[in-house]
């Protein structure tokens, strides 16, 4: 059985909620406002997959796993590939990757 998600009391500091498509049985997750352009550092679809249509996400779980266990992002500049930065990850952004890993979401919508 997996565990429900550890979501903070207070929903008034929430502006989106991310929802895992296909998937009613997965609660959704509660996400700070800021959190629309956040998601772009975590898309991750694995190669040969179809790009989502608008306004959803794809995450592969090899990356999910990934960043929980490191507990960082490799952000690479558009103007310079040749370097990468790692990027601790934060508390919102750490719920979201685990809701993401618990519950073994691939795609994501967010409203």
């Amino acid at each position: 059985m997996t565990p429900e998600p550890n979501f903070p009391s207070s929903s008034s500091s929430f502006g989106v909620t991310v929802h895992a498509v296909g998937r009613p049985d997965v609660p959704p997750c509660p996400m700070p406002g800021r959190f629309r352009t956040d998601i772009a550092y975590f898309k991750s679809a694995p190669p040969g997959v179809a790009r989502p249509p608008e306004g959803e996400f794809i995450f592969d779980q090899a990356s999910v796993k990934e960043w929980l266990e490191s507990g960082v992002l490799l952000l690479v500049s558009p103007l310079d590939a040749a370097h990468a930065t790692e990027v601790e990850i934060t508390e919102d952004q750490e719920r979201f990757i685990r809701w993401l890993h618990d519950y073994t979401i691939e795609r994501v919508r967010m409203s």
